[in-house]
């Protein structure tokens, strides 16, 4: 299946994936989990035959070292399923911790790609709380009830050896209760997938608009977002209200007809014990029993809505995984040293169909600085983005020293390389935290020059904390000329062989600039290749070459001064007069 047709079941339903693969590893667990049912199911009998035996022997009898012998017998029968119960509920907790600790990196890493191959139907962070639905089904009742869903035969069984007319009552009472489930399930299922899109909905409005709040209210955006969010949560909880209406009228018909089914047993027990064809004994244990039998069914129903959710969530989940496989670690090449080669290089954005970058060439040397400029949409950040490998070229490569970036995994590449984005965005954690990159074997000494080289040592020791400053979720104790000049340092963290910025001059005012202008001719003294995309001429003072990009191609490659001259000399295009006797470009 083509990884352009993501849609919001992430990237579409597959076969298997690694989640069988966890259940799998799980299978011991599950027969323990059922062996343990199999126990506590048989002690389940323990209350009708403690019942049958009272009335039976010892009321007619009047022993009382026989109600006291059944007294005893009947404690240690329950204390053993108690502590059965209590065993097999700690062991489904585990399974479903266990089945997290399998997946949860996979998938948090899931999570992470997605974005680079779906773009923007990825599905936001769905995909850990659907881990986190089917672990809480595992720890929760809904396996218990469909453990004791096949010991159901059992109490029919002994029922129908009481009497046949018990039984037949008893197995109406189970016929109609199932028919609920199967029913509860028909009604729920697409009922239960309409409220988990109107939910994610949801979710994305509040999370885009907490992102862009400055925004919001500074253009007056705010009530209308708020309108805009109340209508999707009144859907949402129109459909939820729909499913929990479902689910719980068909709980509350079938907990109902237990309770009559308990009555009509007994019912037709009196009628029995007047005909004399049953004793008082059999009234009590065929409603007991009965009503054992029926429970897993009224439980079954009361958690059909966490099941369906958990299916549904298996079904993403196994389609997510299957399709973003774990890729399998790369033999480690030797760190860069020479040279980036650009070979014919296209460009499509995840989830798209229109190339944005098309058949780009180039190649720099060691030591090279190349300022990428052109108009707003001709493809230089989607450029960037191929060269530090976030997007896969749709053709053509991408080399260092001669090797595709394909032939290194993403850790290994990654200390090759520093990038600073146009969208900076910091992580909550320390300002030394951040430039290291978060490494837990980050060296003091390593940290410091990398903020000496991007000239931001000397405002980060002026803060409060230095360089353990917690900085907040996404730097917001930070100006935005702050966490840009944090951002060149962790770029330039571990003196990267390629380092690629895009627009780092954005926030930054003239002293920031002069510190840019230093780090990149720093980093090319070294041996670095730098590239830098930039809308102002400052941002390409200290690099040696230039490519003009227009409409997705490279226009001109070479040396800044004669590229520059070119595109100077170049006729502006005429202006178009309009009839109000004003002036607009075409």
């Amino acid at each position: 299946m083509s990884i352009t047709r993501a849609s919001s079941r992430y990237l579409g339903p597959t076969p298997r994936s690694e989640l069988a693969g966890a259940l799998a590893a799980c299978r011991g667990a599950f027969i323990g989990v059922g062996l343990m049912s199999a126990m506590i199911n048989v002690l389940y009998l323990t209350g009708s035959l403690f019942m049958l035996e009272v009335y039976d022997r010892v009321l007619p009898s009047r022993s009382v070292p026989t109600l006291v012998a059944l007294i005893v017998l009947a404690a240690g029968l329950y204390i053993a399923q108690g502590v059965l119960e209590l065993i097999r509920g700690r062991v489904l907790v585990r399974i479903g911790g266990a089945l997290d600790e399998a997946l949860s990196g996979r998938v948090f890493d899931s999570v992470v790609r997605l974005p680079l191959v779906a773009g923007d139907r990825a599905g936001g962070v769905q995909p850990l709380r659907d881990l986190d639905s089917v672990r809480s089904f595992l720890s929760g009742m809904g396996p218990s009830a469909l453990f004791d869903l096949p010991w159901l035969p059992l109490y029919l069984a002994i029922c129908f050896a009481f009497h046949t007319m018990i039984g037949l009552t008893a197995l109406a009472g189970a016929m109609i209760l199932v028919l609920l489930t199967v029913l509860t399930e028909i009604m729920v299922r697409s009922a239960g997938s309409r409220t988990t899109a109107l939910a994610n909905r949801r979710s994305d409005i509040a999370t885009a608009s907490r992102r862009n709040a400055e925004v919001l209210v500074a253009m007056g955006m705010a009530s209308r977002m708020t309108r805009l969010w109340a209508g999707a949560n009144s859907h949402y909880l129109e459909g939820n209200r729909r499913t929990s209406d479902v689910a719980g009228g068909l709980g509350a018909i079938a907990k109902v007809l237990r309770m009559m089914l308990q009555s009509a047993v007994l019912g037709v027990g009196a009628y029995l014990v007047i005909n004399q064809q049953a004793t008082a004994g059999i009234i009590i244990a065929g409603s007991i029993l009965s009503a054992r039998a029926l429970a897993p069914v009224d439980l079954a129903i009361a958690n059909w809505k966490g099941f369906v959710a958990a299916r549904q969530s298996c079904g993403r989940l196994s389609g997510l995984l299957a399709n973003l496989p774990a890729k399998d670690e790369p033999t480690q090449l030797q760190p860069p040293t020479k040279n980036l080669a650009v070979e014919a290089l296209s460009v499509l954005p995840p989830g798209e169909q229109k190339l944005v970058v098309q058949d780009v060439t180039f190649a720099l040397e060691a030591g090279q600085g190349l300022g990428i400029i052109g108009p707003s949409g001709s493809g230089k950040s989607s450029l960037l983005r191929a060269l530090v490998g976030v997007w896969r070229p749709a053709r053509g490569h991408v080399r260092l020293d001669a090797a595709a970036l394909e032939q290194w995994s993403g850790d290994q590449l990654g200390r090759h390389i520093g990038y600073l984005p146009q969208d900076v965005e910091l992580f909550a954690g320390t300002v030394a935290q951040n430039i290291s990159r978060f490494d837990p074997d980050a060296q003091a000494d390593a940290i410091i020059a990398a903020a000496r080289q991007a000239g931001v040592h000397e405002m980060i020791v002026t803060m409060q904390g230095g360089y353990d400053t917690q900085i907040g979720e996404q730097g917001h104790a930070l100006s935005a000329g702050q966490a840009q000049r944090i951002a060149l340092a962790r770029a330039l963290y571990g003196d990267p062989f390629l380092i690629v910025l895009d627009e780092p001059n954005s926030n930054l005012d003239s002293e920031g600039d002069e510190a840019l202008t230093r780090a990149i001719r720093g980093a090319r003294e070294r041996g670095a290749i730098v590239v830098v995309v930039a809308h102002r001429p400052v941002g390409i003072e200290a690099v040696d070459l230039v490519l003009m990009m227009r409409d997705g191609r490279a226009q001109a490659f070479g040396p800044k001064e004669t590229v520059l001259a070119e595109v100077l000399q170049r006729p502006a295009p005429p202006i178009k007069i309009v009839k109000d006797g004003g002036a607009a470009k075409p």
